[in-house]
Order: C-alpha cells, then sequence, then structure tokens
C-alpha cells in the first residue's frame, strides 16, 4: 500500500544549494531579536479556518515548517487566523509577512486566494505559495492536489470494511474543494462494491458557518448516520471532523481521517483504534518542497499538481486492525495501481 513519504518526489527534485540567508534582527515568531532591519527569513505560514491544533490540515502544514526549519535552520514564523477576518485582514497578514523578510510565504487554504493574489502582485521578490488554490502570479505557486485520488482509496477502504453495507461522508463545507472528497470516496465505494449506500452530508454552506472548526457540529452529524446504520464514517471537515471520529468511536464503528495521519494524532489516540485508515493529502510535503526550492534558489511557481504519481495523497496503514479486514490490503494496492495507470479514472464531482 502506497503511504506518503516525509518527502515528495517533488521536494527530491529540487537540487540542493547552500544556505543564504542573513541574520539581523528580526519579528519571527521563533525569534526574540528587536533589530529594526529587514532579515532574509525563511518559510512563514498563514493558517486556514481552524489553525494550529487541528490535527488535520494545518497541523499538516506546520510539519512541513518544522521539517523546513531544521534542516535549513532559518527562522519560521506560524500565523493563526482571527474569527470573522475579511479578505482585508489576509491581505494585511500576508503583506506582513513578505514585508519582514519571510520567503516564501504560504497561505493554507483556498480562502487566501484575493488577498495572495493583491499581496504577490506588491512583493515581486518573494516568493508566495497558496494551498488548494489556483492564483496566477509569476512569483505565485500554486500547490494542489488530487484529493478525490486519495477518498477514492478511502472508499474502497470502506467497501470493504463495512458489515451494514452502509457507509457515511461528512464534508465540512459545501463547496466544490470538498465536493472531489465526496465524489472520490462515492465511486470507489461503488466500484468496490455497489451494494453499498454511501450517505453525505455537509455541515454547514459557508466555512464563516463553523463547519470546518465546530467538532459539536461534527459529532452530531456522525450520530445521524450511525443512526442510519452507517458503520464507516469519512470525513473531510478539518476540525469538525475531530466530532466525527469521537462518535465513531462511541459507538465502535469505523472512522476514516483526512489530510494528516490521524491514527497518529495524539490529540486523538483515545479513539485511534477506530481509525481504520486517513486519506493523506501532503501538505507538509508541499510546503517543504517549496521551501526547498527557494532555498536553492530556484523557486517553484506555476500550478503545482500533488498526486498519487509522486506521493502527493495516499492511505495510511498505520492501524494494524486494517490488515484484518479480509480483502481490505489487496483492493487498495489494485485500485492504486489503476490510478496510476491511468484504467481507473477517478470523478472530481
Amino acid at each position: 500500500m502506497r503511504r506518503i513519504s516525509t518527502l515528495t518526489r517533488a521536494a527530491v527534485g529540487v537540487a540542493s544549494l547552500a544556505l543564504a540567508a542573513t541574520a539581523c534582527g528580526g519579528t519571527s515568531s521563533d525569534s526574540n531579536d528587536s533589530g529594526g532591519s529587514k532579515e532574509d527569513l525563511g518559510v512563514a505560514i498563514a493558517y486556514d479556518i481552524g489553525g494550529k491544533g487541528d490535527q488535520s490540515f494545518n497541523d499538516a502544514a506546520y510539519a512541513g515548517l518544522t521539517k523546513a526549519k531544521d534542516e535549513f535552520g532559518y527562522k519560521t514564523a506560524d500565523v493563526e487566523p482571527t474569527e470573522g477576518e475579511t479578505d482585508a485582514d489576509k491581505e494585511q497578514r500576508l503583506s506582513s509577512l513578505a514585508k519582514q523578510g519571510y520567503d516564501p510565504v504560504i497561505g493554507v487554504g483556498f480562502a487566501y486566494g484575493p488577498a495572495m493574489e493583491a499581496v504577490a502582485a506588491k512583493y515581486p521578490d518573494t516568493t508566495f505559495g497558496i494551498v488548494d488554490s489556483v492564483v496566477e502570479g509569476d512569483n505565485v505557486a500554486s500547490l494542489v492536489f488530487a484529493e478525490e485520488q486519495a477518498s477514492y482509496l478511502a472508499g474502497v477502504a470502506a467497501a470493504k470494511a463495512t458489515k451494514t453495507k452502509t457507509v457515511g461522508f461528512v464534508g465540512g463545507v459545501d463547496i466544490p474543494l470538498i465536493h472531489k472528497f465526496q465524489a472520490g470516496y462515492e465511486q470507489g465505494v461503488k466500484d468496490t462494491d455497489p451494494a453499498v449506500k454511501v450517505i453525505p452530508q455537509y455541515l454547514t454552506q459557508t466555512a464563516e458557518e463553523g463547519g470546518f472548526s465546530s467538532p459539536d457540529k461534527g459529532k452530531a452529524a456522525a450520530e445521524g448516520q450511525i443512526e442510519k446504520k452507517a458503520d464507516v464514517i469519512y470525513q473531510a471537515a478539518g476540525l469538525s471532523g475531530q466530532g466525527v471520529i469521537e462518535a465513531a468511536a462511541k459507538a465502535k464503528v469505523w472512522a476514516i481521517g483526512v489530510d494528516s495521519d490521524q491514527y497518529k494524532q495524539e490529540a486523538l489516540a483515545p479513539y485511534r483504534d477506530y481509525i481504520l485508515t486517513s486519506a493523506l493529502k501532503d501538505v507538509g510535503g508541499a510546503v517543504y518542497a517549496l521551501s526547498k526550492s527557494v532555498q536553492d534558489d530556484k523557486p517553484l511557481t506555476g500550478t503545482q499538481v500533488f498526486d498519487l504519481k509522486v506521493d502527493g495523497v495516499g492511505l495510511s496503514d498505520s492501524n494494524p486492525k486494517m490488515a484484518e479486514v479480509a480483502g481490505l490490503t489487496d483492493a487498495v494496492a489494485k485500485a492504486e495501481e489503476g490510478i496510476t495507470s491511468g484504467s481507473i479514472k477517478v470523478a472530481t464531482e
């Protein structure tokens, strides 16, 4: 079974050169210096809704930042979002990081799109990155993922693991990005066992309503699906997904995690026996790859696609109970081969 490595192939393909940063004073989040001049600093990330500690999307980005910091020995910054913030707030945040000397500056999440388009034009000598969206600009790298491919594998696993022939999907917000997760999952389920029913549900219509940041909403949705006999529930809901996992563990049914290997997340340790697997999305690898490209003075720009072929997405196998489900491992391996060879075309909507 294919698992995401700590280095994506995109990162491996970037040539390694010596570090060329200077240290002059600073405003980095991990520095107590108070000098007034601009530093030539390392990577900075601005978090999406839910912030650090979501055990999923944002934490994956932080892992990439940490890897870059440890390897290159430079300063970093990671900045939390604020409740009810506007595009102008995001623009100010990105501008501040660029002005301080961070390079690259990465917005974690599609919500940074309008702000990044404006700020990148003002700081042409800084490389910007955005996760999950495409922003045009000579100095912008759009870091996008084939979420539908990992979700297809999750659907294969769910179809093999269900005993009730009913599985669930909980999406955080009803938007095109999360539709990719649902589409891939449903296709994987149906291709594996057409008799299995999928119950889809979205927590909110907009991110401002808390679809990605409300574990209570996730828990309630999962409980409702469990009442309808779902015994495997895949969640693509950010911080809200913790509630889905909690509800699944309480009912002793399977949950499928997302983005990070949630079986390994310390905050979810009480529920890990019921986390069958996780649909992985190597946000950390993408953050690291962009950081390394800037470090090597060969900054990535344009649309960078992280798919199954480059280990940008995948399925975790950390839970040993996964191997005990009859036929699951072989079915997932066959699906991986089909996707990478092109014989399986995974829908995105």
